[in-house]
């Protein structure tokens, strides 16, 4: 299984979106969402979340992200975080914790190698992710809760 995750934000913060792809063999599946106040990087978080609570069974899942934060996110700081009571090298609160516990959680269901790329680079698949969270954007605007 592959899951390819974007996210946008107009102003940061701003209204946000996300775009994901999931790929298994020939089947591909885009999701994308929208929040009217958020930030990129909780939307980065959140593409990654809605690829991983679409899968029906836990999978061996490729998760390509061109979201820093979120690479090293899972794959360097996660552990010390949740050691250190969830502050970060600061010893402050973790940005965005309710989002990286969801996700962690997420994640020990699966086996999940996580792949950075390179944001607007020409990766077809990041570059679909990048419009599906912008046209997120665009259609949520006048959205009322």
């Amino acid at each position: 299984m592959e899951i390819f995750s974007d996210g946008a934000c107009s102003g940061n913060p701003g209204p946000g979106g996300y775009g994901t792809i999931l790929r298994y063999g020939e089947n591909q599946r885009e999701l994308s969402g929208y929040e009217p106040e958020t930030t990129n990087n909780r939307m980065e978080l959140m593409g990654a979340i809605a690829g991983l609570e679409a899968l029906k069974r836990p999978c061996r899942v490729r998760l390509v992200t061109d979201s820093q934060y979120l690479f090293r996110g899972m794959t360097q700081w996660i552990e010390g975080w949740r050691a250190k009571g969830w502050k970060n090298s600061r010893k402050e609160e973790v940005l965005n914790r309710d989002l990286w516990e969801r996700l962690y959680e997420l994640s020990l269901k699966h086996r999940v190698e996580w792949v950075w790329v390179r944001g607007h680079a020409g990766h077809r698949e990041n570059e679909r992710c990048d419009e599906l969270a912008r046209q997120a954007i665009r259609s949520g605007r006048g959205k009322s809760s």
